[in-house]
């Protein structure tokens, strides 16, 4: 299993819901269809930062997602409320620990 990680910093935080509300609805079904993909997370950070962990069964899946981002994030008029490039972190998962929540 790989990880890639993308810090975004400086993200318009009068948009940020936008950003979120855009990210669920068109992104996050195209990371899906991708082969290999696991999971993917967004997490606001405050202050301008979004940070997000995606998770694909190979390393060329992961870059495939991030190629995938950055032509997302033009396509979607994005570029002003995300105007710097993500600081990225990408590599094998060398240690997991999962907790299997009992459903009610």
């Amino acid at each position: 299993m790989h990880a890639t990680i993308r810090r975004y910093e400086g993200v318009d935080v009068t948009r940020m819901n936008e950003v979120v509300g855009k990210v669920n609805e068109t992104l996050v079904p195209k990371l899906r269809d991708l082969p290999g993909f696991t999971g993917y997370y967004l997490i606001e950070g405050g202050g301008g930062v979004l940070s997000s962990f995606g998770l694909f069964e190979t390393s060329e899946q992961a870059d495939e997602s991030t190629m995938l981002v950055s032509k997302w994030i033009t396509d979607q008029n994005l570029s002003s409320a995300i105007p710097n490039a993500p600081k990225i972190t990408s590599g094998k998962v060398v240690a997991q620990s999962d907790r299997v929540l009992a459903v009610a």
